[in-house]
């Protein structure tokens, strides 16, 4: 539950890092790093053999056993702990501090270029190497589902899924334990309490993750009428932020797990209402300016902004292979929900792909929102690419097509038929990621390995997978036939 220490480790060497463990009594030291789909893995030892040390010697686990890494014939690998990482959790009986790890080979000590946390590093590494900027800031919107009940079953002979919540609409006709104040389905925006049955569980969230070091700027209940919430926290660096997404998703799960409850960042559990998105807003700064704001520009925006757009939008195809990697993230990206799938920039325009805040005039608030991506992603991967089809963009002077500040779900459809949408599935999107991801590898920031072995695991354990199978609702349709 809540402390009342804080936890921001920004900038501590290996003794800070000892240091910190002691004065917070911790017992034992927890090592994390993330697995290819973006899924953290974990293990523990106690606080004596945190020593500075083992900052620099790392720590031996088995490779062949992580999603997406080495096979068994290469297993052996390092973590390599980051003592600027090191927070306590904030769930564990035993006091546990906890250090997120880079992956590296140990007979060479080289970094692992699949590790996701590595590519991220390399991409603010190109990013300073191209002269362009500095400093690349990220700031995602993620948003979930808390439920009461989950229950699914995947096999040869049955397959379905039933989901509870105690907002649902479906409950407005319970015949007992009913007090009403169920939400509509995309009612979910704003209601207070007793509708918003959700405020306390998201404001012990909120604590939670403030004495784990991040800064949380607004919780609220979103559009979905099911539990849907929404959590934003402070913008940060490109490696640091996605350090941070990790812990929010553990915090979220774990925090929802204390009140007897489940949290889900599948982007879409419900059929019938809005999903689940992370809208991801970035800028670029260069010794302390940020180069995204022009005052003459269109929405604010400069040369660069507008290129950077420009790059995101050219290779949106590929890029949503990263920033939406499930086959449920595209049960989301469809007409009817909000979701953002017209591949066009608007000011204020929530139907564009990318949208252009203008809640402030001030040139240091200046950022592009993306919109297209989702809470399912791997944040190191996703961000890096999203930085990396900006810098392309840049570097080429991609322009964008022209702005449109009208309502995109009203437009008349000769004039909508003419607007590119995002894929309609993973398959589309790995295949457009396939044929187009040299903009990916500039400065080794992605490697040929990574995206090929990442294309052919997505391929076989998601898209074949799902495709295989029967669907329930195909019973519905054909069963009868």
């Amino acid at each position: 539950m809540s402390s009342t220490m804080t936890n921001d480790p920004t900038g501590m060497s290996p003794k800070d890092a000892v240091q910190f463990a002691q004065e917070h009594d911790a017992v034992m030291v927890d090592f994390r790093f993330t697995d290819l789909p973006g899924t953290w893995q974990h293990f523990s030892m106690p606080i004596s053999m945190l020593t500075e040390d083992l900052f620099l010697e790392g720590i031996g686990f088995d490779g062949s056993s992580i999603r997406g890494f080495q096979s068994i014939n290469e297993s052996d690998m390092l973590l390599v702990p980051d003592s600027s990482t090191i927070f306590m959790d904030p769930f564990t009986e035993v006091p546990t501090a906890v250090l997120i790890c880079n992956v590296e080979d140990p007979l060479t000590r080289e970094p692992y270029t699949r590790d996701a946390r590595y590519v991220a590093q390399k991409a603010e590494q190109y990013l300073r190497q191209t002269g362009i900027a500095d400093t690349a800031y990220f700031g995602p919107e993620a948003e979930f589902f808390l439920f009461d009940h989950v229950e699914y079953r995947s096999e040869g002979h049955a397959a379905g899924y039933r989901l509870d919540s105690q907002e649902g609409a479906w409950n407005s006709s319970k015949s007992t334990d009913n007090l009403g104040y169920t939400l509509r389905p995309k009612g979910g925006y704003f209601p207070c309490p007793p509708s918003d049955r959700l405020q306390d569980v998201r404001t012990e969230m909120v604590l939670n993750l403030m004495n784990a070091g991040i800064e949380v700027e607004v919780h609220h209940h979103e559009v979905g009428g099911a539990g849907q919430c929404e959590i934003d926290m402070r913008f940060d660096e490109l490696v640091r932020v996605a350090d941070k997404l990790q812990k929010y998703k553990y915090i979220v799960k774990n925090t929802a797990f204390e009140f007897n409850m489940t949290a889900t960042f599948m982007p879409k559990p419900l059929f019938g209402d809005n999903g689940s998105g992370m809208h991801v807003h970035s800028s670029l700064w260069k010794n302390g300016e940020n180069l995204m704001y022009d005052e003459a520009g269109y929405a604010g925006l400069s040369d660069a902004a507008r290129w950077y757009v420009g790059g995101i939008l050219k290779h949106a195809a590929a890029l949503l292979a990263f920033t939406n990697p499930t086959t449920n993230s595209y049960r989301r990206l469809v007409p009817g929900y909000e979701a953002p799938i017209n591949l066009v920039y608007s000011q204020r325009n929530r139907s564009a792909c990318v949208r252009i805040p203008m809640y402030s005039k001030s040139p240091k608030s200046k950022r592009i929102e993306f919109r297209a991506p989702d809470p399912s992603c791997n944040p190191y991967l996703a961000f890096a690419a999203i930085l990396m089809a900006g810098l392309d963009g840049i570097e080429n002077r991609i322009e964008p097509p022209d702005p449109i500040d009208k309502d995109l779900y009203d437009l008349p459809p000769l004039e909508r038929k003419n607007i590119p949408q995002t894929p309609h599935t993973l398959e589309s999107a790995l295949n457009a990621l396939a044929e187009d991801h040299d903009w990916l590898m500039k400065g080794d920031v992605f490697t040929q390995d990574l995206i090929e072995y990442y294309i052919d695991y997505k391929m076989k354990n998601e898209v074949e997978a799902v495709l295989l199978r029967p669907h329930p609702h195909e019973f519905y349709l054909y069963f009868d036939i």
